[in-house]
């Protein structure tokens, strides 16, 4: 989708570590530490993948597989800045009333879409609106 309308369609990311997982947090803070390095989605992914897995060590270990600087990333798995943002993203999903994740919201409004396919055909709903919208106001 953002391939396909790189001008329409955009990702915002935002962090929203559960309660209920000992990890969540500290594993939402070390992608952030390496996204500093460039390597955020590939660090997001090997959490996904290690989900049931994750401890300090396994931290590390991805960390080190992804040829991160050790030294940036435990410094950065340090940083209050990191932090502080991840309790922003954490106070703006409380305020939007997200209760797990993933949690989709297309132009504002909740998705309940959990197939990529549903998630796709929302998407265009929404491009074909903005289109529909844009020639009407070109009338004028």
């Amino acid at each position: 989708m953002l391939e396909k309308d790189p001008n329409q369609v955009r990702l915002i990311f935002l962090n929203f570590p559960l309660r209920s997982h000992k990890f969540s947090k500290k594993a939402a803070v070390a992608a952030f530490a390496a996204k500093r390095q460039g390597k955020f989605w590939q660090y997001h992914d090997r959490l996904f993948m290690n989900g049931d897995n994750l401890s300090d060590e396994k931290f590390l270990q991805i960390a080190r597989d992804l040829n991160l600087n050790m030294e940036e990333f435990e410094k950065d798995m340090n940083d209050l800045k990191i932090v502080a943002r991840i309790n922003q993203d954490i106070r703006l999903g409380g305020y939007l009333g997200v209760r797990g994740t993933p949690t989709v919201y297309i132009n504002g409004r909740l998705s309940k879409a959990r197939t990529l396919e549903a998630l796709q055909a929302e998407v265009e709903i929404e491009l074909r609106k903005v289109k529909k919208e844009g020639k009407s106001k070109g009338r004028g």
